[in-house]
């Protein structure tokens, strides 16, 4: 697998408000951030510097994620909507309706044709974006779920909860294959590593703990200082970016050995 080291690459500031999410755009060299302040941020990942700012009448927007081609954002907000945005004219495209609580996870698939939601409503939705129609819908966490994010393969979800596990979703079967139980508190969310092989998930029991997911073993803890609100990895798998409550967000190194 590999080591973390303790270098921080960028801190970006700009959030009035606890980050809840931050992501690599596909091609790494920006990242989008939502947060409790009802904005949604883009950053230059070598300059640490804001380029776009996207606001309106928001109250808080949990979720945010770049569709494959990274011409699109997708967004889960508090008052139960997904939301469809043009990354270039900052415009609104379109909304997925159809949870019955706060829209706490979205992404798009591999293919940017489908997108998986999670829900304060305990569920996982599977979406088709072109006729914002609900595919198929996971039930099994017993307090609502965090998040949810597809393997880079397309063939899996994993999913967090406030119930304290991560679960790994067989999409063709919807059955579920793995639960995780490590964590002593609210998983906020998580990410698979580019080979598929590895999960990465952050808690607000202040740690971050890398998983295998065919065996279902914790390879790594790691300590933080505040409560990890999200976390994401880079497209080389080289990197790992972290948001706290803090307001602050860190860009972490993966050595490989």
């Amino acid at each position: 697998m590999g080591c973390f080291v303790g270098k921080k690459l960028q801190i970006l500031k700009g959030h009035t408000n606890g980050v809840f999410t931050a992501r690599f755009s596909p091609d790494g060299h920006t990242v989008v951030s939502c947060s409790g302040d009802g904005t949604i941020r883009l950053w230059d990942v070598n300059t640490g510097t804001e380029i776009m700012k996207l606001e309106g009448d928001f109250d808080q927007i949990w979720d945010v994620d770049f569709s494959p081609d990274g011409r699109y954002i997708v967004s889960g907000f508090k008052d139960k909507t997904i939301r469809l945005w043009d990354i270039h004219s900052g415009i609104e495209k379109s909304q997925l309706l159809g949870h019955s609580a706060g829209v706490f996870s979205t992404q798009f698939s591999p293919d940017g044709k489908m997108v998986v939601s999670a829900s304060g409503d305990k569920t996982i939705i599977l979406w088709n974006v072109e006729s914002g129609k609900i595919l198929k819908r996971f039930k099994g966490h017993s307090n609502g779920a965090a998040r949810a994010r597809f393997s880079p393969d397309g063939k899996l979800i994993a999913s967090c909860s406030f119930d304290s596990t991560v679960r790994i979703w067989n999409i063709e079967t919807e059955t579920e294959l793995q639960i995780f139980k490590k964590h002593t508190n609210t998983v906020d969310d998580i990410q698979y590593f580019p080979d598929c092989k590895t999960i990465v998930s952050c808690s607000r029991d202040k740690t971050v703990r890398l998983w295998d997911v065919e065996s279902g073993k914790k390879i790594r803890k790691l300590n933080g200082n505040s409560i990890v609100k999200c976390v994401d990895v880079s497209q080389n798998g080289n990197k790992i970016i972290v948001g706290f409550s803090d307001c602050n967000i860190q860009i972490w190194g993966l050595l490989h050995s």
